[in-house]
C-alpha cells in the first residue's frame, strides 16, 4: 500500500511539473515579438489580419482552444505553407506566442 501511495505521488508532482512553464523572460518576449511580427506577419500579415496564412486577430481566434493553437504552432499544418515550429521554439516561447495573440496582439 506504501508503495502505491509513493507511485501515486511521484505521478502527480511529474503531472504537475509537466504542465508548468516558465514564461520566457524580458529579453525573450521582446525576440519572440520580433517574430511574430516579421516571421509570422509574413503570412499572417503585420496587423495579424491575414494574408496567405489566416487571421490572427483577437476576434478571428475567439472560441478557438488554446491547445488546438498550441499544437498548430507547434507542429504546422500539413499540406499548407504553415510549418511546425518546435524546432526553433520551446513550449514556453509557444504558448507566450499564443497567450499574446489571444489578448489581441498587435494592440490596437
Amino acid at each position: 500500500m506504501m508503495i502505491f501511495r509513493k507511485a501515486l505521488v511521484l505521478a502527480a508532482l511529474l503531472l504537475i511539473c509537466a504542465t508548468t512553464v516558465a514564461a520566457p523572460d524580458a529579453q525573450r518576449q521582446a525576440q519572440l515579438e520580433h517574430l511574430l511580427a516579421q516571421d509570422c506577419g509574413a503570412c499572417h500579415g503585420l496587423h495579424m489580419t491575414g494574408g496567405l496564412g489566416p487571421e490572427l486577430t483577437r476576434a478571428a481566434l475567439a472560441g478557438k482552444s488554446r491547445d488546438s493553437l498550441i499544437a498548430t504552432v507547434t507542429h504546422g499544418r500539413p499540406g499548407t505553407a504553415m510549418p511546425g515550429w518546435a524546432p526553433l521554439l520551446s513550449t514556453a516561447d509557444i504558448r507566450w506566442l499564443i497567450d499574446l495573440l489571444l489578448q489581441g496582439y498587435p494592440a490596437p
